[in-house]
């Protein structure tokens, strides 16, 4: 919460917010309703016509109860040279008593001991809703020691322990599977809800639900530095990075406090000029209340706290009010090919040999020669084929290929250009059309074949552009691809502008033109599309789980892989902008409207403080709406999908 309120501090040295787990947990709450029964009664003994003498009493306990809540911190903060809302109420409870209205004054810190603590107990429900991720942790773990099955708590496990996981349990921490195959629900990690198939190698994560097939895993990570733990731990750090509006209100407020003082002190000034002393020290105290920006100062944090914690609870991590506020403004998507748009899991599709060699020949060769590769490329051709040409001295040409020697002869496999296509020039267009990537194979100087690889598109993958042009947002794709392989496939997706043939220091380049038009954002995998990330306004890694480099860079992490997440959380960030600029545009015309109100008499000390302090609670309630995202919302139709608004 911002300090122009004036109560953090209370906040932080009790911490019953934090630690409280029900709404009369509160301590606020809790005195707000001891000074609430106090006061009915003493409103209820003066309709009666009781004595001033039983009265005034429970005025008084009213009085003392609620003001306990802020008046000590307020004093503490004082004491350090701080003054915020808190001080604006001390005083107004004070010069009413100085009046002789006991019931003002009690009333004015009854009410505001209420909004206190609705605020303390929306920040601790979104926070608990956050950590209640940590409870999807197992209470206890299985591991194999020394040949025989152990059970233990998760805080005990180290890596290298071999964990038993049985059908229907969850995992208890990140690993590796050793043996055994299964399917695992993921959904509360990535906020898909398709079953995850794992065999042994697989990495799986803390919080998972194994499926029917009993494994065993091997530990990577202690319960403390898990998928889990990470995710909370980077979301409670990331929470307090502030966005534009935010500071925003945080300035104003700030600046507000001493105005209001000094706006004070000159009606009092004014009143003693003019001889009536008593009526305008009233008013001035009206108008410390009227002007007081607690709702203004708590508009941004409340919203924001609970829009981060409602996010990560669908696999999407927020970094912060800064990255949620900017993914608000957004109004072009840019978005990397492979990994992305596609499954990143490429397959051969066509295998084209000259007069000179056959189709097996030409696929040896090439496995011959990625055999050690780890390029996606590689995976797909050497899945293609068990033969493996005996090549040695193989080398890498950075964005060409790669070369080597068999049985003495210079081989060569790599992109047309870089190897001339010879009579295969129409082979490789062709493949190219067909959105596919095509490379040569060259031996001893001639080519004796090609190799198409297509890595397809995700099935979601149109539907979601579909949708993202319908709200409104221009799409484009950034690709180390050719221009013609990238432009197939961007036309199976309905994505009009392609940019192909780019390095990654291009895909930055590209970005940055990209923003001289509208805010951009990049969607990428975090590591390989990272200087692009960077550039953006906002960088968007997807499949994030399990990457601590994509978690730790990107501004919006995607937990999983489904892009329908993508236009879930464009929507979420812009619903959460707009109940923003809700709360700071209300908090605002509230103080305007109030100030000229109290100031020549209209509305006396106990009006306004209601009416203030029911202003703040609909300004707290608003920004908790913030927090309502579910899973199902990433399956709107894109006629729902609702249009821009201009960019502010």
């Amino acid at each position: 919460m911002s300090d122009a309120c004036g109560c953090s501090d209370a906040t932080a040295e009790t911490g019953d917010a934090e630690e409280a787990t029900g709404f009369w947990q509160v301590t606020e709450v809790r005195a707000a309703a001891v000074s609430g029964v106090l006061l009915l009664a003493g409103w209820i003994a003066s309709l009666a016509g009781g004595p001033r003498m039983l009265t005034l009493p429970l005025e008084i306990g009213a009085l003392l109860v609620a003001a306990w809540t802020f008046v000590p911190s307020t004093l503490r903060r004082l004491f350090k040279g701080k003054i915020g809302v808190g001080t604006l109420m001390t005083i107004a409870a004070v010069g009413a008593v100085a009046l002789g209205q006991f019931e003002e004054a009690a009333m004015l810190a009854f009410l505001y001991a209420i909004s206190e603590g609705l605020e303390e107990y929306s920040l601790a429900k979104t926070r608990r809703g956050l950590r209640a991720l940590l409870d999807l942790v197992p209470a206890e773990a299985r591991i194999l020691r020394n040949g025989t099955e152990t059970t233990v708590s998760p805080s005990d496990l180290v890596p290298g322990d071999r964990m038993v996981v049985r059908p229907g349990e969850r995992l208890a921490t990140d690993g590796q599977v050793i043996t055994g195959r299964t399917s695992l629900d993921t959904s509360a990690l990535t906020g898909e809800s398709v079953p995850v198939e794992v065999g042994p190698g697989s990495e799986v994560y803390a919080g998972s639900i194994n499926g029917t097939g009993p494994l065993e895993v091997e530990v990577t990570s202690t319960a403390d530095n898990n998928s889990l733990a990470r995710i909370v731990h980077i979301v409670e750090a990331e929470q307090s990075r502030k966005g534009p509006g935010q500071r925003l209100a945080d300035s104003i407020a700030r600046k507000l406090v001493p105005g209001i003082l000094i706006a004070a002190a000159l009606i009092i000034v004014f009143g003693f000029i003019v001889g009536e002393p008593a009526l305008w020290f009233e008013r001035a105290l009206v108008v410390l209340v009227a002007a007081s920006p607690c709702a203004l100062a708590i508009s941004v944090p409340v919203t924001v706290v609970a829009s981060v914690g409602a996010a990560s609870r669908i696999g999407v991590l927020i970094k912060g009010g800064g990255a949620l506020e900017t993914l608000g403004k957004i109004r072009t998507i840019a978005l990397d090919k492979t990994g992305t748009l596609t499954r990143n899991k490429p397959s051969v599709i066509e295998v084209v040999g000259t007069a000179s060699a056959t189709q097996e020949q030409v696929l040896a060769l090439a496995a011959g020669l990625e055999d050690r590769s780890e390029h996606p490329l590689a995976r797909a051709i050497l899945a293609s084929t068990t033969e493996r040409a005996s090549v040695t001295d193989v080398d890498t040409v950075p964005g060409a290929g790669l070369e080597g020697r068999l049985e003495g002869r210079f081989v060569r496999l790599g992109r047309p250009g870089w190897i001339k296509e010879g009579d295969l020039a129409g082979d490789i267009e062709r493949m190219q059309h067909a959105g596919a990537t095509a490379v040569l194979i060259e031996d001893d100087g001639k080519v004796i074949g090609a190799i198409g690889v297509r890595d397809e598109l995700r099935p979601e993958a149109a539907e979601v552009v579909a949708r993202l042009t319908a709200s409104g947002y221009t799409t484009a794709m950034l690709t180390g691809d050719n221009i013609i392989t990238a432009t197939a496939l961007a036309r199976e997706a309905d994505i009009t502008e392609v940019h192909a043939d780019l390095r990654p220091e291009d895909k930055a380049e590209i970005i940055r033109t990209l923003q001289t038009r509208q805010p951009t954002a990049m969607v990428g995998d975090g590591v390989n599309d990272a200087p692009a990330l960077a550039t953006a306004d906002t960088g968007i890694a997807m499949g994030a789980m399990g990457t601590d480099v994509a978690i730790e860079t990107a501004d919006i992490a995607l937990m999983g892989e489904d892009l329908h997440h993508l236009p879930q959380v464009l929507d979420h960030a812009r619903n959460t902008r707009r109940i923003m600029l809700q709360n700071v545009g209300l908090s605002l015309l509230l103080i305007a409207v109030l100030i000229p109100l109290a100031l020549f008499g209209v509305l006396g000390l106990a009006a306004v403080v209601l009416i203030h302090e029911l202003a703040e609670i609909v300004v707290i309630a608003n920004g908790v709406r913030a927090g309502r995202i579910t899973r199902r919302a990433a399956l709107k139709s894109t006629q729902s999908a609702p249009a821009l608004e201009p960019s502010a």
